[in-house]
């Protein structure tokens, strides 16, 4: 049997540590190719920016003494997937990895992720994707902070990545989003979840003085607990304190009787 082809992507851009802490553990199961983009790209989502330019750099990381080739391209994460899979992988990959994600991507702001917006961009090719995050405090977001331990989200990476090579899952199942507390172990419980409805991180204005001023809108964390589903990916994380794994599809369509919600578009 052939070595298995793993594509491992990130949208915290090619140097982050969490991408090499997951490429380390993914090693294990398989050909470990990575592709993630050339700049820091949160919050890109699913995006294929027009703008971008399509150059695709070979780089040389070391990564605890050994000497990695990975691949930096000009692009969003949603795009490096594309650059991998139609140019640089010499053939198609059996699993798209996304992550480890400095922060964690949980309830209806996930759309916004790029993490889980890579992800997507596999499953919407037909390939098995993982989008992974581990849980960190804003001031690391963004950042290729040391202080952030992987060792227990790299194990949780290569554990689900494992599955997803090994066993066939339900038609609906598109990718698997897998969001770690950073109070986790590699003992800590998982458990299934489904999307919470809340957004998590909420916007905040910018403090300037007139439009005129340059100024990016901001985000802090709105989460609340009141009144939450126990079964939620914002629940289990931030509650229970055990690892949230969430099926997503890319079904978007709304859950709900036609014939009743067409009654009701035609009344009147």
């Amino acid at each position: 049997m052939s070595k298995r082809q793993i594509l491992l992507t990130n949208d915290d851009g090619i140097r982050s540590p969490g991408l090499w802490a997951a490429a380390q553990a993914l090693s294990a199961l398989g050909f470990v190719t990575v592709a993630a983009p050339l700049e820091q790209s949160s919050g890109m989502g699913r995006s294929l920016p027009v703008e971008t330019d399509g150059i695709i750099r070979e780089v040389k990381v070391q990564v605890n003494g050994q000497e990695w080739s990975a691949y930096a391209v000009g692009g969003s994460p949603a795009q490096a997937v594309q650059h991998a899979v139609l140019e640089i992988m010499p053939q198609r990959p059996d699993l798209v990895v996304s992550g480890i994600n400095y922060g964690e991507n949980v309830g209806t702001g996930i759309t916004i992720s790029g993490t889980v917006g890579a992800a997507m961009e596999a499953a919407s090719m037909e390939i098995p994707a993982l989008a992974v995050s581990l849980e960190t405090a804003q001031e690391h977001h963004r950042s290729y902070s040391m202080e952030v331990d992987f060792s227990a989200a790299a194990f949780f990476t290569a554990y689900f990545a494992r599955l997803l090579l090994e066993k066939r899952f339900p038609h609906d199942v598109d990718l698997l989003k897998v969001d770690v507390p950073n109070t986790a172990t590699q003992q800590t419980p998982w458990q299934v979840t489904r999307l919470s409805r809340q957004r998590y991180y909420e916007p905040v204005a910018p403090q300037r003085s007139s439009w005129d001023v340059p100024g990016k809108v901001g985000y802090c964390n709105g989460v609340s607990l009141v009144n939450e589903p126990s079964d939620t990916d914002v629940y289990v994380l931030q509650k229970r304190r055990q690892v949230s794994v969430t099926p997503i599809s890319l079904d978007m369509t709304a859950r709900v009787d036609f014939r009743e919600l067409e009654r009701l578009l035609r009344d009147g």
